[in-house]
């Protein structure tokens, strides 16, 4: 098992969790990203990841603040939907991806754990709705033109790591699809109070999301899992940001679409079982915990 990580986008949101639980499970961590890290104590070093020289530099070592190389790559610098414009979105995300894998597979890196996103699943459903619900990685992988650049980003990256394992075998490529990412630190659950007044508010992503400490969790495992090629997985919390059983929800915003048989009245509707059975993924943070509903 790789202990030697680099992570980058570690200043953001799900990178800075990830760094902490990186660290407090033993590993020798390096925090990379565009602004330095907030915390002195961890090593750190800034990198332009669009930059192939750069990238290169930083994974064959020469601005490493390692005792000796990395042997993996947390992969989580990506530029946002609605931050910049989606051209530079799209450009920035696809080329950053290219020159980690690129330089990680110069490199020798043979596991690299990398930032899919929900939005392939076909988001925003308010514009086509979900084949069925809970919604898993089995249909194929969609977009639809409200996140244009991002999403489409996220959809050839997939692309790109089974074309970097079929080129390099010895590889593993681990893509989270991640949901709508909330910081409890930030106060990020209060909006929930808001959704709850309406039901068809957060029908675009089936009402999920996911606590940035279980994402770093899905990182953390993503290294350690017995996978091998490139695969995907849903990382979302266990539940629905919704006080509103599923089963009303679906009536409402989807009247029809199939709710599987057997599904919770509150259990998430973007799967995680295939995160849960392979990665050994189980969600710890829960919304309504923080706002007591």
């Amino acid at each position: 098992m790789a202990k030697r990580v680099v992570v980058t986008g570690a200043s953001g949101k799900v990178g800075r969790p990830t760094v902490y639980e990186l660290l407090e499970h033993g590993y020798d961590v390096l925090a990379v990203d565009r602004v330095p890290f907030p915390d002195p104590r961890v090593p750190s070093t800034i990198v332009d990841l669009d930059d192939f020289g750069a990238t290169w530099d930083l994974m064959n070592g020469v601005l490493r603040r390692m005792e000796s190389g990395p042997e993996a790559v947390v992969h989580m610098a990506a530029g946002l939907p609605g931050k910049q414009t989606d051209a530079y979105t799209f450009h920035t995300n696809i080329l950053a991806k290219y020159n980690v894998f690129e330089a990680c597979a110069r490199a020798g890196i043979e596991r690299v754990v990398w930032a899919s996103s929900e939005t392939i699943l076909g988001q925003p459903f308010d514009q086509a709705p979900p084949p069925y619900a809970p919604l898993d990685e089995i249909p194929p992988a969609r977009t639809q033109a409200f996140f244009t650049g991002y999403a489409l980003s996220k959809l050839l990256g997939e692309l790109m790591a089974r074309q970097f394992a079929e080129w390099h075998p010895a590889m593993t490529f681990v893509g989270l699809r991640i949901a709508n990412v909330r910081d409890a630190e930030a106060g990020e659950y209060e909006e929930f109070k808001e959704w709850h007044k309406d039901p068809l508010a957060r029908r675009w992503n089936l009402w999920g999301y996911v606590d940035n400490r279980d994402v770093a969790q899905a990182c953390r495992l993503g290294l350690e899992a017995d996978v091998t090629g490139a695969d995907v997985f849903i990382v979302a919390a266990a539940e629905t940001v919704m006080t509103t059983p599923n089963g009303e929800l679906m009536k409402t915003a989807f009247p029809g679409v199939e709710l599987k048989e057997g599904t919770g009245e509150f259990q998430t509707l973007l799967c995680i079982d295939k995160a849960r059975r392979v990665l050994g993924y189980e969600p710890r943070h829960k919304g309504r915990d923080h706002i007591g509903a």
